[in-house]
C-alpha cells in the first residue's frame, strides 16, 4: 500500500530519526511494517516561537492496507514512468537560443533532448572565467560591461542565493528540480520546502548543463551577441551575431535576462511589439543573521536541526504603493550588480551553506508605468538608469555604494558612520543619504514601511541595520509581447523568461524556457 503523509510534526531533537520509524508512528504501526519511506517535503514551522517543530510530507509503502487511515494520509496510485522525449524531425535551420539564464539554459537542454541540436548563444563569458571577472570587479571596482553579475553564463541567477521556490503550480518545476540535481546540485533541493542551491553549487550545475546540451548536439557559442534579426515579411530567417555573422535560422528563443538593454532598444526600433511592466526600487537591508535567527526562532534557535532563518514581509500602505522584501539572502553579502559604465546597483547572494555573518533582503517599492510619465515601452529602462546613475555619483563615481543606517534613514538625516551591522558590500560603501538615489515617493514609502514591518520581524527596523542602494533591477520594467503559443510580433521569435517579462526568478525562468522550447518542437515543420 502507498501512501502519502503530509504535515507530519516532528520535534527538532528528532530530526534524525530514520524516516520509516517517522512512518511508523505517523500510522501508528511497528516499523517493520512500514517496506519504504521517502521525503516529499521538509519545512520549520515557526510561527509558535514556543514550539518551533519540522513539517514533513512522507511518500510511504506498507507491507499491508492500514487501517483505519489517519487524517493527514492519502492513497496514492502508480503512475506511469513519463515517457522519454521523442525524437523531433528536423528542423530546415538549427534553433537559435539568446541567453544562457536559466530560460536559455532550460530551453537548450529541452530542445537538445529532442533532437533538434540548438545553436545557444551567450553574449558574456562561460561561468568559470565569469566568477573572476565578477571577482576582479568586486575587488578593484573596475567593470567588465562583457561580464558581471548580469551578464556571462547562468544569468543574474548565477550570483545570488539560488532560491528555487516558486509560486507557480507547473508539473514543469519537478523536472527543473530533478534535471539541476542530476547536474550537481544538491539532493535536499528535492526535498526542501524552500530549495536554495547557494552561488558556489549553482556555478558547477550551470556548467554541467551546458556539457550536457552539447553532449546532445548542440552548439554552445560563448562572447557571442545577437544584434540584428533578418527577417522576410514578418517571419525570421537568419540572425546577426556580433554584428558581423549571419546564421540562417526561422526559430529564436530569446532569453536575454532582464539587464539586455541595448537589445530591448533595437528590437522597440524594428518595431517588435513590447510594452512597459511593473517593476520595483528600493535598496538592500542588512542585519545581523544571529539578530533574524533570534526573531525567528526564538528559545530554539541554535538547535542544529535549523538552518539560517529567512523571512518574507510586506505591507500595503494607505496610498496603495505595497513595500515588500525580496530575494532575502540568509547569511549572505549584498553584492555589486552594475552592468553599465556610469550607474551603479546591488543584489543579494549567499553561498549554500548560508553561514555569512550578514542577512540581507531587497527592501522595494513598487514602480508603475505610470510613475514613468511617459508610454513609451522603454521608459521604464531610462527610469532605473536615472536612478542608477544616481547611485554612482552617491556613492563616490568609483562603484563604492551608497548606505545609511535605518536610524538615520528613519530620522531623514545622512549617516557618517556605521554601527553594529558592518557592510558587506564591496568594493565598499560610502555613508551618506539614499534620498539622493532614490525617488521620493519610494524614500517616503519606506519610511512609512519600516516601523510596520518591524512590528512583523521584531529588530527589522533596528536603527544599526544597513541600508545599501539602490536594487533596480528585480525584474525586467518591459514585457515583449506574444501570444499563447509563445510566439512573439515577429513569426519565429519566442520571446522568453524574466527578460521579456514572463518570469520572477531561476524556478520560473526555467519552466518558461522548457514552455517556449515546447512551443518550438510543437510548431516544427
Amino acid at each position: 500500500m502507498k501512501l502519502r503523509l503530509s504535515q507530519i510534526k516532528l520535534r527538532l531533537d528528532d530530526y534524525q530519526l530514520p524516516l520509516p520509524v517517522i512512518a511508523a508512528r505517523a500510522l501508528r504501526v511497528k516499523p517493520a511494517d512500514i517496506v519504504s519511506a521517502r521525503l516529499l517535503r521538509r519545512s520549520v514551522d515557526a510561527r509558535d516561537k514556543s514550539d518551533v517543530h519540522l513539517s514533513l510530507t512522507l511518500e510511504v509503502e506498507t507491507v499491508r492496507p492500514v487501517r483505519p487511515l489517519p487524517r493527514n494520509a492519502e492513497i496514492v496510485a502508480d503512475k506511469p514512468a513519463p515517457e522519454p522525449v521523442a525524437a523531433a524531425k528536423p528542423l530546415l535551420h538549427r534553433p537559435l537560443v539568446v541567453g544562457m539564464g536559466p530560460a536559455g539554459l532550460f530551453a537548450g537542454l529541452t530542445l537538445a533532448r529532442a533532437g533538434l541540436r540548438p545553436l545557444v548563444i551567450e553574449r558574456g563569458r562561460p561561468v568559470e572565467q565569469r566568477a573572476q571577472d565578477v571577482e576582479n570587479f568586486w575587488r578593484t571596482g573596475v567593470l567588465d560591461p562583457a561580464s558581471n553579475v548580469q551578464f556571462g553564463e547562468g544569468g543574474a541567477g548565477a550570483f545570488s542565493d539560488g532560491k528555487l521556490n516558486s509560486g507557480i503550480k507547473d508539473p514543469r518545476c519537478r523536472r527543473v528540480l530533478e534535471a539541476l540535481h542530476a547536474a550537481g546540485a544538491p539532493e535536499e533541493i528535492l526535498w526542501q520546502a524552500k530549495p536554495h542551491i547557494g552561488t558556489d553549487r549553482l556555478r558547477p550545475t550551470v556548467r554541467n548543463i551546458r556539457e550536457q546540451i552539447i553532449a546532445l548536439g548542440g552548439e554552445v557559442c560563448f562572447e557571442t551577441a545577437l544584434t540584428d534579426l533578418r527577417t522576410e515579411g514578418d517571419q525570421i530567417v537568419g540572425a546577426e551575431l556580433n554584428g558581423a555573422e549571419v546564421v540562417e535560422t526561422d526559430h529564436v528563443i530569446l532569453a536575454v535576462g532582464h539587464s539586455a538593454r541595448d537589445t530591448f532598444e533595437w528590437l522597440h526600433a524594428m518595431g517588435v511589439k513590447m510594452s512597459p511592466k511593473p517593476f520595483a526600487i528600493g535598496a538592500r537591508i542588512e542585519h545581523r543573521q544571529a539578530d533574524i535567527d533570534r526573531a525567528q526562532y526564538g528559545r530554539a534557535v541554535g538547535h542544529p536541526a535549523l538552518g539560517a532563518a529567512d523571512y518574507k514581509l510586506s505591507v500595503h500602505l494607505p496610498d496603495g504603493r505595497a513595500v515588500y522584501t525580496f530575494c532575502m539572502c540568509p547569511g549572505g553579502q549584498v553584492v555589486a550588480a552594475a552592468s553599465e559604465d556610469g550607474g551603479l546597483a546591488v543584489n543579494g547572494m549567499s553561498l549554500f551553506a548560508r553561514d555569512g555573518e550578514n542577512a540581507n533582503s531587497a527592501l522595494l517599492v513598487n514602480v508603475t508605468p505610470e510613475d514613468f510619465g511617459d508610454a513609451d515601452p522603454l521608459a521604464g529602462v531610462r527610469f532605473q538608469r536615472e536612478w542608477e546613475r544616481a547611485a554612482f555619483v552617491a556613492g563616490g563615481s568609483d562603484y563604492r555604494a551608497p548606505a545609511q543606517t535605518v536610524g538615520d534613514f528613519l530620522k531623514n538625516q545622512p549617516s557618517v558612520k556605521g554601527g553594529g551591522v558592518v557592510p558587506s558590500y564591496r568594493p565598499g560603501v560610502t555613508w551618506t543619504s539614499l534620498d539622493e538615489c532614490l525617488p521620493g515617493f519610494v524614500t517616503a514609502a519606506l519610511r512609512e514601511a519600516l516601523p510596520l514591518l518591524d512590528r512583523k520581524l521584531r529588530g527589522f527596523a533596528r536603527p544599526d541595520a544597513v541600508l545599501t542602494g539602490v536594487e533596480t533591477r528585480s525584474s525586467s520594467p518591459v514585457r515583449i509581447e506574444r501570444d499563447a503559443g509563445c510566439i512573439g510580433s515577429l513569426r519565429g521569435l519566442y520571446p522568453c523568461g524574466e527578460g521579456a517579462g514572463y518570469a520572477g526568478g531561476i524556478m520560473s525562468a526555467a519552466v518558461d524556457g522548457m514552455r517556449c522550447a515546447e512551443a518550438v518542437i510543437g510548431n516544427r515543420e
